[in-house]
């Protein structure tokens, strides 16, 4: 379950903020998680849940955007949704495509507090 470490990866990052930003906790944490970045959402929050007792987002709450997939079809070169991966293009189906958008793991935005 790589959720863990990513969940570390991104308290690492909150953390890093604080300390340049002068905060002390987090109480809204909204990320975008794109439906193709292959991560479970339930075992991101879970995760994040576990490892923020003692930590700048202990007692946070959690927001996630999923944006859909989209793709460049390589060969009729339209822009495509992309539910998944391993899915033929609409227009001409082929399977050669370009993911462009969905793939995205990253912190949005925080509402921070000093106290």
């Amino acid at each position: 379950m790589h959720e863990i470490s990513l969940a570390g990866g991104i308290l690492k990052l909150v953390e890093d903020s604080a300390l340049k930003e002068n905060f002390r906790r987090v109480s809204l944490l909204r990320l975008e998680v794109g439906q193709l970045a292959n991560v479970e959402l339930r075992a991101l929050q879970f995760a994040l849940e576990a490892i923020a007792p003692g930590t700048v987002l202990e007692g946070a709450q959690w927001a996630f955007d999923e944006p859909p997939g989209e793709a460049l079809c390589l060969d009729c070169r339209q822009t495509v949704p992309l539910p998944e991966r391993g899915t033929a293009c609409i227009h001409c189906g082929s399977y050669r495509l370009q993911p462009t958008g969905g793939t995205e793991l990253r912190v949005v935005d925080m509402l921070v507090a000093d106290d």
